[in-house]
């Protein structure tokens, strides 16, 4: 502080007491020359750097509107569009017109109001052809024969079980409280929960704005995988394809598939070149659950019958109008019984209509395998178990039987007309030998079917050191038959499930005595209908139990002599204007006890 002081008192004597107010006037005429100097300086080169500037060579730019209008006024440039897509010109020339009414539909019906240039849509058709070959290609690459005889039918099986199941929780909280079409709805993505494991799609079925989205989605993914990049990352371009592909063909198509009018429309139009045969009309008649529908072929029989009844009987024709008279009278007693029935509630569950007979007919497991209907409610049983890749199985190799048998029969008439193109029809056989290998019995087969080692390295030796033939598969097969025929999971568990009840009542073998036809005679009987006789026999299996029913044995032993028939001739039978072969049959039953012999026609 000492010395600072006494510099400060040295200073103000030397240079006297306005130094302060000198040393600030002289630090700000410093700052201002600083500037002045630069600036005068900056001045300087900026002007050399302009003059240079100005004796440039390079062309002045031009500007934004001349070189709109020099652009206009250029030649558009062609574009050469390939219509070659699949390779095939039969599919080609159709997805050509389809390709041209798209975009007539959809897009030049508003890019006309805007432009006339063509390149526009040009290049819309250029990338739609694109992506239809990239398609083509990968669906070259794809083996459709698991997808079409494994998956497609695992998924609409899965669906139609899920929808009986649905129908049956339905019809059980119906008995308690009035349901509604909703409830089923909710109670069928309910059981789907169940079944598929957490997997639901009700917020895609039932919201529409959903299902736009599950639609924009769907399409986005196929655009990834068939646009080329610089389309796809397009995003003006791949969203207006995706809302074209989503809102206007993929939604308006799934509305008119599920529309009930155009499923009845279009099942007339499958019907009207064939006409459904006696047979099938009984059943389904038969086996109506629906009153609405039985009340109005009963109406239509009685309208019907008041037409044939107007007509004069006089003619050659009254034979013919009689019959027609008889059969309409037997459909319209038919639908009486039945809507009786459903109206009295004599048509029960069928596994409680079951308990009144105790033990039931035994459908052998031969005979279920090669009847539509028996396989079909053993198929859903052995799906519920997991072991439909046995019956799958078993199903495809005898598929693959006829029709090796049928290919070997034709390389056969070929040799002996010389023709001998043959290795390209073996190839065929031995690809789908090979695929049913993979498929069912391999180690990457999911699910695979177990058998004996020994017989699949004997059947993978075989497949590759020798020709195929129709019974390549017999050892298998019959090794999964055996299993299927004696596994408890199997044959002996579906006897004993609701499904085999159900199966019974389907095949009319399983009835409610109080409605049950008289059954009185000696044994031989003829109602003058075919399918009447089936139905008889039928009915006397479904009075025999499984320890009652023993051996039966059937064959022919003679042609009828149709004497009531003045149209009929010696084994031939007119009836209901349709002309049959009539045959009598003896049936042998034999059981541990008693043996019985009759005959039906």
């Amino acid at each position: 502080m000492g010395w600072g002081s006494l510099g400060i008192v040295l200073f103000l004597v030397t240079f006297g007491p306005f130094v302060i107010f000198y040393l600030a006037f002289y630090i700000l005429c410093f700052v201002g020359g600083g500037l002045v100097v630069t600036l005068l300086y900056g001045k300087t080169n900026s002007e050399k750097y302009l003059e240079q500037c100005e004796h440039s060579f390079l062309p002045p730019t031009s500007s934004g509107i001349p070189k709109c209008l020099e652009e206009m006024k250029r030649k558009a440039r062609t574009i050469k569009i390939d219509r070659r897509l699949t390779g095939a010109n039969i599919i080609d020339e159709p997805l050509q017109q389809v390709i041209q009414f798209s975009l007539r539909d959809y897009v030049q019906y508003w890019y006309y109001t805007l432009s006339d240039d063509e390149s526009f849509l040009l290049e819309i058709r250029q990338t739609l052809q694109n992506a239809l070959i990239q398609f083509a290609t990968r669906s070259k690459e794809i083996d459709w024969q698991p997808y079409f005889t494994t998956r497609i039918v695992d998924d609409f099986g899965t669906h139609l079980r899920v929808f009986r199941k649905a129908q049956q929780r339905a019809t059980e909280k119906d008995e308690q409280v009035k349901g509604t079409a909703e409830d089923l709805v909710e109670t069928f993505f309910e059981v789907e929960v169940e079944m598929e494991k957490d997997v639901c799609r009700d917020l895609v079925c039932m919201s529409p704005k959903g299902e736009e989205g599950f639609l924009r989605d769907l399409c986005e993914v196929l655009l990834y995988l068939l646009l080329p990049p610089g389309d796809f990352q397009n995003k003006i371009m791949r969203y207006f394809v995706r809302e074209i592909l989503a809102r206007g063909i993929l939604l308006p198509l799934i509305n008119q598939l599920s529309d009930p009018d155009y499923i009845n429309q279009y099942v007339i139009w499958m019907i009207r070149d064939s006409n459904c045969n006696y047979e099938a009309f009984m059943n389904i008649i038969k086996l109506s659950d629906n009153i609405g529908e039985l009340e109005a072929v009963r109406d239509k029989a009685a309208e019907e019958l008041q037409y044939l009844r107007s007509l004069d009987t006089a003619g050659d024709d009254i034979n013919t109008i009689k019959n027609q008279i008889n059969s309409l009278l037997f459909v319209k007693k038919v639908c009486d019984s039945r809507i009786q029935r459903l109206q009295s509630g004599k048509e029960i569950n069928t596994v409680k209509l079951a308990a009144n007979f105790g033990k039931l007919c035994t459908v052998p497991l031969d005979s279920i395998l090669v009847d539509d209907v028996p396989l079909q409610f053993f198929m859903d049983y052995m799906q519920q178990t997991g072991g439909q890749a046995h019956l799958f199985f078993w199903m495809t190799v005898e598929g693959h039987r006829v029709t090796a048998q049928q290919q070997l029969e034709v390389i056969s008439s070929r040799q002996r007309d010389g023709k001998h193109q043959t290795n390209q029809t073996k190839g065929l056989l031995r690809a789908a030998a090979v695929g049913i290998y993979e498929q069912y019995l391999s180690e990457k087969a999911s699910p695979r079917v177990i058998v004996d080692d020994y017989l699949v390295a004997k059947l993978a030796d075989t497949l590759n050191h020798e020709d195929p033939t129709p019974e390549i598969f017999d050892d298998i097969q019959r090794k999964v038959y055996e299993l299927m025929l004696r596994d408890e999971r199997f044959y002996p568990s579906f006897r004993q499930n609701a499904l085999y009840v159900q199966m019974l009542a389907e095949l009319d073998m399983l009835k409610d005595p109080s409605f049950r036809g008289s059954d009185d005679g000696d044994g031989e009987s003829f109602n003058g209908s075919p399918t009447g006789s089936i139905n008889l026999s039928l009915d006397d299996l479904s009075n025999v139990s499984s320890d009652d029913c023993g051996q039966l044995h059937a064959y022919i032993s003679d042609t009828v002599y149709a004497d009531y028939d003045p149209y009929a001739v010696a084994g031939v039978c007119n009836d209901h204007g349709k002309t049959y072969a009539l045959y009598a049959i003896t049936v042998h039953r034999r059981s541990l006890n008693t043996e019985e012999m009759w005959k039906t026609y």
